[in-house]
């Protein structure tokens, strides 16, 4: 089942054709709104902005098991979007839509039947893993020529993940924030937002909170799979306070007041937190195995990569609280490393890549 929202915006082609473009957005039913799903809003917005009409068409992906997922492959492969001129598919399984004029600007393949499978499936066996492979030969075919005409992804950790797994080359197109108003206030406390979940490692942040010798205070913002664990982890400790999920006036305050952001996740695909954090004037304390915020971050000059063990967490928390100025120059930097960043930029690349 799918579920369409329409935008207002008309615009003509050289043809003199209205050019309908469906950002095709997968919903996993995990009951989260996050970075992914303001990604749509984004998305479909810039492709307006670069002079056609843009729609978001959701479908629903059921990923409770192997079974489940063939079947959302299969519902894909035969939704009918013919009445688009174009179709940009943004994750799995929305790229096996057949379409005359399909272009990909992925977010990330299926995760737990890639790089973190192991973790995921320890106990895995001969049938998992024959699915497994299943699914790596379907989403290569889907992803290259002809299926897609063109391959953009969201960072060059899914760049790389895509080369290894899949043998695709791709190209590189940053997303930007959805959100608008970010403004620079205090330096008070660590501040750590997102989905609550385990490949984000809110944990490492919990423990480093025992190590560290500064009276700062770690305010978590979120929901999740994983909140009551990461809660259990922090009972007992008042310098931690889960705030649950916050509206967007109340994140970008959060992130203002903030002494730093931490995005501490493994192998992370993008972490739009990452530029929330700058575009607030903030450092990022990440991690050297964090994926893309470990790139976006200059180490010591826009914040700190460091080794993902709570000790060195809170040595960098320490290093930040003795001098709110030298967190404050951080931000700065942070900020400036990220202006080129647009959607824009991504709107006007994937409207040429449709041909329009």
């Amino acid at each position: 089942m799918t579920t369409v929202e329409t935008s207002t915006a008309i615009s003509v082609g050289r043809s003199g054709k209205h050019q309908r473009v469906a950002v095709l957005a997968v919903d996993s039913s995990s009951g989260e709104i996050g970075g992914a799903e303001r990604f749509y809003v984004g998305l479909r917005n810039a492709i307006i902005r670069a002079g056609s009409d843009a729609e978001i068409v959701w479908f629903t992906s059921n990923e409770v098991d192997c079974d489940a997922v063939k079947e959302s492959y299969l519902r894909c492969y035969d939704l009918s979007l013919a009445t688009f001129d174009g179709v940009i598919s943004t994750k799995a399984p929305g790229y096996v839509v057949r379409h005359r004029n399909h272009i990909c600007y992925l977010q990330h393949t299926m995760r737990a039947f890639y790089d973190m499978f192991d973790a995921e499936f320890p106990w895995a066996n001969e049938k998992l893993r024959e699915q497994r492979h299943l699914i790596h030969m379907m989403d290569t075919a889907a992803l290259k020529p002809p299926h897609t005409r063109r391959l953009f992804v969201i960072s060059h950790e899914v760049q790389q993940r895509l080369r290894a797994f899949n043998g695709l080359p791709s190209e590189v197109l940053y997303q930007a924030s959805t959100l608008s108003g970010f403004h620079t206030g205090e330096y008070r406390y660590l501040f750590l937002p997102g989905r609550l979940h385990r490949w984000k490692r809110v944990g490492l942040v919990i423990e480093a909170m025992h190590h560290i010798r500064s009276p700062v205070e770690l305010l978590i913002s979120g929901t999740g799979e994983d909140a009551a664990h990461f809660r259990m982890m922090a009972a007992g400790n008042s310098s931690i306070c889960f705030l649950g999920h916050v509206d967007d006036r109340t994140l970008l305050d959060l992130y203002s007041n903030a002494l730093a952001v931490a995005v501490v996740p493994l192998h992370e695909d993008f972490g739009l937190v990452t530029l929330e954090a700058f575009l607030s004037g903030k450092p990022v304390i990440t991690c050297e195995d964090s994926g893309e915020p470990a790139r976006l971050v200059k180490d010591g000059r826009s914040g700190y990569v460091c080794p993902p063990k709570p000790e060195a967490i809170a040595e960098r928390i320490d290093r930040l609280a003795k001098s709110p100025e030298h967190a404050a120059q951080m931000g700065r930097h942070g900020m400036e490393s990220i202006r080129h960043i647009s959607w824009d930029e991504v709107g006007e690349k994937l409207v040429t890549a449709l041909g329009f």
